[in-house]
């Protein structure tokens, strides 16, 4: 088994390249999913070692979620619903995608230690960051997993680009996407690839958002640890991500409380 992964490791290193263009641009393109033990995608190079700001902000919170989960699956279902009259021969899968900022400020979690003796953790604050983007079918657990140094509405719809063809988007199906409404996620100057269709969560609701439970998964070989520089803390997120699988995943983003995400089972007898 160990030489397995081995192999596997040195398969995943072979297959990375450095990809430098502005803005965090540059996309390798490359197959990752938790299924197949592979690595996240790495992209971006030095020019995206910044949050980049977005063409727009976000819009404004509104009062409420007009309903909560009640308001995204009806949202999922008409995108659903459109999605199959436009593409009748196609399954129509719902997905979701969120990023997460991890970097070399330490991630600090309780742990059990002997009565009367203080546990210590080691760690040292820098403000440097990677970025780790997934997308996640959360009835199955599917993910795809890229990383990056920087995000930017440019750099999104690279991504979006990327996925969709790794995904199969369009050619093999068709992906409804919810996201939240962060400024680099909308219009203007978006470029949506055939075959996605997005979906929005409301404003300021992560509890709404099923890859947001992807982070305490990912982030459990990161807490109480210390990494010298971001190649170290790369190598453990990939090693995570690698081994991370779809039936793992799925016990937290497969929300039995709205059906619009459950909807891809269904979706694939037509």
């Amino acid at each position: 088994a160990s030489g397995a992964v081995a192999r596997a490791a040195r398969g995943a290193a072979d297959r990375w390249r450095p990809v430098v263009q502005p803005q965090s641009g540059g996309l390798d393109g490359r197959r990752t999913r938790a299924r197949r033990g592979l690595a996240p995608t790495r992209l971006g190079g030095p020019e995206g070692d910044r949050l980049v700001r977005a063409e727009a902000p976000p819009p404004p919170p509104r009062l409420g979620h007009a309903g909560g989960a009640r308001g995204v699956q009806k949202k999922l279902e008409q995108a659903v619903a459109e999605a199959r009259a436009q593409h009748p021969d196609k399954p129509i899968e719902v997905w979701a995608t969120d990023e997460h900022r991890i970097g070399l400020t330490p991630i600090l979690r309780r742990v059990w230690a002997p009565k009367g003796q203080r546990p210590i953790a080691l760690g040292h604050h820098r403000y440097k960051w990677l970025y780790v983007t997934a997308f996640v079918q959360p009835t199955s657990g599917e993910t795809f997993w890229y990383v990056s140094n920087g995000v930017s509405k440019p750099f999104f719809a690279g991504l979006l680009a990327l996925f969709a063809r790794e995904a199969g988007a369009g050619r093999d199906r068709i992906i409804v996407l919810g996201l939240d409404s962060a400024g680099w996620h909308t219009a203007p100057n978006l470029v949506v690839p055939e075959g996605l269709r997005l979906a929005y969560l409301p404003p300021y609701s992560p509890e709404l958002q099923p890859a947001e439970h992807l982070w305490p998964v990912l982030d459990e070989p990161l807490a109480n640890q210390y990494f010298e520089t971001l190649a170290d803390l790369e190598r453990v997120v990939a090693n995570r991500c690698r081994g991370l699988d779809g039936d793992q995943l799925s016990l937290g983003t497969n929300f039995h409380w709205c059906e619009g995400f459950r909807m891809s089972a269904r979706a694939r007898r037509f």
